[in-house]
């Protein structure tokens, strides 16, 4: 039986407190696209991804009206690009744009899976993808790119996080004239998920069906207005009760999207991912919440304590709402998304070494910070290790989104505008880590590894 008070809550929650779907992403395997030759192998691609896809953002728009849900974004994640890279040889640049052609045919606004797994040393096709990024984000719009350079049961290949030191400041000055947008669609990883639908980190793993359809739920405003409502002395078990209960509802919501959007195209319906994930949105902040937990503002003492209540509660109450959970699934804190991040960081409250803190009990990572253009390719390598330890260390996913500012020091700001934001330009060390990143090699797995 409906409850008409439930109606009412969720209709309140959908139209006032930035209740949305934020994403439905259709996973696409491309195996069967491989060819020796990278021109047929591109045409492979192209006919599989729209075929499967053409019907994705058209879906989507119909759940929306039908149940007055927004869907914010919709998405394909496609298998790790550097596989076909491997079988094909030529310039992957090819499959990156091949991808954003088929992306912009469909309609939708992100296609992950121009990527390289390469935690344990590198295969046929990985460098040559690894080396291409820089270009393939700059000469594409839609296409999104990631690397996982670590794992739990791996370590840390040093050589990858050497590279992607380099990559990540090309990708920034190949668009310095777009504010450094390429490095805004580069992620990585440590422990990267297979079933991730949130770009721009989403690929599709080798381990998943041949096509799957994903959702990723958002609503940091609607735990931020429930919150609101607890007495400002309430205990913080009881603030952890009201997410998990708040988290409940919202996953609730996604699995119907997802069940519904799965059957209209006939795809399996994979997993929910109920990340907390912010906009610049006045209302739609992950801060704000901390900050309505009771800090005075996000990145002082007690920030680290209360996202890992936020983050343990809302995997918790997902997890009694649906059987399907994965992805990544918590807390995300992208700087330049979140408009409390924004201000808290433009402070001076919230400092890269906070946020480094702040991953350890949180989703993914480091993730859309703005740092100064003439940070040097060692200093990111070495901040992408450190966040790789953690990720390894702790068996969690981790991970690195920087943008160097090219052309901009400490203090200014670059704005992405739309989902991306904007953000001021973080301090950073000063010393620097080149001897030890200069060392290669690879860190070895931890104890943890040993599980068998």
């Amino acid at each position: 039986m409906l409850n008409l008070n439930d109606i009412m809550e969720t209709i309140t929650m959908i139209q006032e407190e930035n209740l949305d779907i934020r994403t439905i992403t259709m996973g696409i395997s491309l195996l069967d696209c491989c060819d020796s030759d990278i021109d047929k192998s591109c045409e492979k691609v192209y006919n599989k991804i729209y075929s499967h896809a053409k019907d994705l953002v058209k879906t989507g728009e119909f759940i929306e009206k039908k149940y007055g849900i927004p869907i914010v974004n919709k998405r394909i994640s496609v298998t790790p690009i550097a596989m076909l890279v491997a079988a094909s040889g030529g310039d992957p640049v090819k499959y990156a744009k091949t991808l954003d052609k088929v992306a912009k045919a469909v309609g939708v606004n992100f296609i992950g899976g121009f990527s390289a797994l390469v935690h344990k040393g590198f295969s046929t096709g990985d460098m040559e993808l690894i080396q291409s990024i820089p270009r393939a984000l700059a000469e594409t719009d839609f296409v999104c790119s990631s690397v996982n350079i670590g794992s739990t049961k791996a370590g840390i290949n040093m050589d990858a996080v050497k590279i992607m030191g380099d990559v990540i400041r090309q990708a920034s000055q190949l668009t310095a004239d777009r504010q450094c947008i390429g490095a805004a669609k580069l992620v990585v990883f440590c422990n990267a998920p297979e079933d991730n639908p949130f770009m721009a980190g989403a690929f599709h793993g080798v381990g998943e069906p041949d096509v799957v359809l994903n959702v990723g739920v958002s609503g940091p405003g609607v735990v931020r207005a429930a919150l609101a409502k607890l007495p400002s002395d309430a205990p913080l078990n009881e603030v952890a009760e009201l997410i998990k209960k708040t988290a409940f509802k919202i996953t609730r919501m996604g699995q119907l999207v997802g069940t519904e959007a799965s059957k209209m195209l006939g795809v399996p319906f994979g997993i929910i991912d109920l990340s907390l994930a912010p906009t610049p949105a006045v209302g739609d902040s992950v801060a704000h919440i901390l900050e309505e937990i009771g800090l005075e503002q996000c990145g002082t003492h007690g920030t680290t304590a209360a996202l890992a209540m936020l983050n343990d509660a809302v995997k918790k109450g997902g997890v009694m709402a649906s059987s399907s959970v994965g992805g990544l699934s918590g807390a995300f804190i992208p700087v330049t998304e979140d408009a409390g991040m924004i201000d808290a960081a433009r402070q001076g409250t919230l400092t890269i070494e906070k946020l480094e803190a702040m991953t350890a009990v949180c989703s993914v990572g480091l993730d859309m910070i703005v740092v100064p253009g003439d940070t040097s390719s060692e200093t990111i390598s070495a901040i992408i290790a450190d966040e790789a330890a953690i990720g390894m260390v702790n068996s969690k996913t981790t991970a690195v989104r920087l943008i160097p500012a090219i052309g901009v020091e400490e203090g200014g700001e670059l704005d992405f505008g739309g989902l991306l934001g904007n953000g001021p330009v973080m301090k950073l060390h000063s010393k620097s880590p080149a001897k030890m990143i200069s060392r290669g090699g690879r860190i070895p797995a931890p104890m943890q590894s040993l599980k068998n």
